[in-house]
């Protein structure tokens, strides 16, 4: 792969809000990187559910920070796996021709972004850019979901939602914490729920989740919407729930049931929390050497050439993604 940066470089922009036909191939400027950033040359692209709801600009309350009329920032894909080819002031000229992984606060599905150097974690070379690039959003917001909940050994955990980019990951990371995994999921992957760790799984459009025997020290909801008091009463005395995302209004999102929570678990020794990830490099670098060891194994749908983004695209906003959605880089 060529290191030669140019002065402009392909991207795929989104700027305006609405489906993902709407994305177009644009010839844009290269950034620059500031003090404290590196460029990348991208080498594989994660996509994320918060792509779609940039995308979208739903919910519109979104808007009032992303953009009123047009995303702010038009380029998705914000995991990245690149190699490190130029640095700005008080970054270390020693970097370049690293590969790294990162999350970004521009979009990936470019051939150039700009990442901020206290986000790197290197990339060892026997774990694949596609592998490497589902780890920071997906497996980062499953090891903060664990942590709000306190999943530990010996724990009862509901995972729902789990076959999804968040949801392939906390089963594992949670059967890799000692706990007993239960999960709700379609019924055509239950059998790969099962083998990243599920002990028993459950069809979600046909299980009647308060009709579940016993009950559980965690529950790791993912972009859901069931009622909360139901969840609750599905807790031990001490248990958690842990909101990961979720559905809401057009206007407002899930706001309303993240305040409906917090008013449930005032006086109550049962909480509900909603989980807001945030990028850590520590969590990241722990990811990293998992994957690289065999010990979580990123579930990708499907990997796609740097031309079908678009399609990437598509299929995350169909909502049916089994887990990550992969756009390798440019040629």
């Amino acid at each position: 792969m060529s290191t030669t940066i140019t002065k402009t470089m392909p991207a795929w922009l989104n700027d305006s809000c609405g489906p993902a036909a709407g994305t177009r191939r644009e010839t844009v400027a290269t950034p620059q990187p500031g003090r404290g950033e590196v460029l990348l040359r991208i080498r594989a692209a994660a996509l994320n559910a918060a792509d779609v709801r940039l995308m979208l600009g739903d919910p519109l309350l979104m808007r009032l920070v992303f953009g009123l009329r047009r995303p702010k920032q038009p380029i998705r894909g914000n995991d990245v796996a690149g190699t490190v080819v130029a640095v700005g002031e008080d970054v270390d000229s020693a970097l370049i021709g690293d590969e790294v992984v990162a999350e970004l606060d521009s979009g990936g599905l470019a051939a150039y972004a700009v990442a901020r150097a206290d986000r790197l974690v290197t990339r060892p070379e026997a774990l694949a850019p596609e592998a490497a690039a589902t780890l920071p959003i997906s497996g980062g917001t499953a090891v903060q979901a664990l942590d709000a909940a306190g999943v530990a050994s010996g724990q009862r955990v509901l995972v729902i939602g789990a076959s999804g980019g968040v949801g392939t990951f906390v089963v594992q990371l949670a059967a890799l914490r000692g706990a007993e995994v239960w999960a709700t999921c379609g019924q055509p992957n239950r059998a790969l729920v099962e083998s990243l760790g599920a002990t028993r799984t459950f069809d979600y459009r046909t299980t009647d989740l308060s009709t579940l025997p016993g009950s559980f020290d965690a529950i790791i909801e993912i972009a859901g919407s069931r009622p909360l008091r139901r969840l609750k009463r599905l807790l031990t005395p001490t248990g958690v729930v842990a909101m990961v995302g979720g559905d809401g209004g057009h206007v407002l999102g899930p706001i309303p049931r993240i305040l409906r929570g917090l008013l449930l678990s005032i006086g109550s020794r049962r909480s509900i929390r909603m989980v807001a990830a945030v990028a850590k490099r520590d969590v990241n670098e722990q990811l990293v050497a998992l994957a690289l060891a065999g010990r979580i194994t990123p579930v990708i749908e499907r990997t796609l050439p740097w031309d079908a983004a678009v399609e990437g695209l598509a299929r995350l906003e169909s909502g049916h993604t089994v887990g990550k959605v992969v756009v390798l880089g440019m040629p």
